[in-house]
């Protein structure tokens, strides 16, 4: 007791660090899982979520019928990669990595899923080997649909933020041409 620790604890040498030194290195991590709260409730975040339901959706009826290898495929691509979109908007990891500019690279994959679905969807429309496939074909155009609408929102996203940010000049020691 003579070592100056409270009595009946032991010293904290031997028992590690406390409670309070965890926390900063726990906070970080959370920081980086922030999640937005406000995204499911916004339109961009309705739409993902109603384009990654109906793409499971979608795969279900491809897998369920036995329809077309490619078109199951196709399905469960999509599916996937909108679950990481949504992944990607929900936990704000579009803001944390930089390296891309995710509303645009979310636009290519709306665009090129389009295309994909409206061949797939109208492969299954017309070759009507079961109901299972046929349910899967319309609600692969009711995807591409989705996948449009995604494109218009973000697009509109991307030009109110670029009309935005350059509208005026914010420094007050810009030169005009004038003088």
């Amino acid at each position: 007791m003579a070592s100056g620790s409270p009595v009946g604890s032991a010293p904290a040498s031997s028992r590690g660090p406390g409670p309070a030194a965890h926390r900063p290195g726990r906070s970080a991590a959370m920081a980086l899982l922030e999640v937005d709260r406000a995204f499911p409730r916004s339109a961009r975040g309705v739409l993902k979520i109603a384009r990654t339901v109906v793409a499971l959706t979608v795969l279900i009826c491809f897998v369920a019928s036995g329809a077309h290898e490619a078109c199951t495929a196709l399905a469960g691509m999509e599916t996937v990669i909108t679950v990481l979109f949504l992944l990607l908007y929900l936990l704000k990891l579009d803001v944390r990595m930089r390296c891309l500019f995710w509303p645009l690279a979310d636009i290519f994959n709306s665009v090129i899923a389009a295309l994909f679905l409206l061949v797939v969807g109208l492969f299954a429309i017309i070759v009507k080997t079961n109901k299972g496939t046929l349910a899967g074909g319309v609600l692969g155009l009711i995807l591409l649909v989705l996948c449009i609408a995604n494109v218009v929102l973000l697009w509109k996203k991307i030009s109110l933020d670029k009309a935005r940010g350059r509208s005026a000049p914010a420094n007050k020691n810009y030169m005009s041409v004038e003088e």
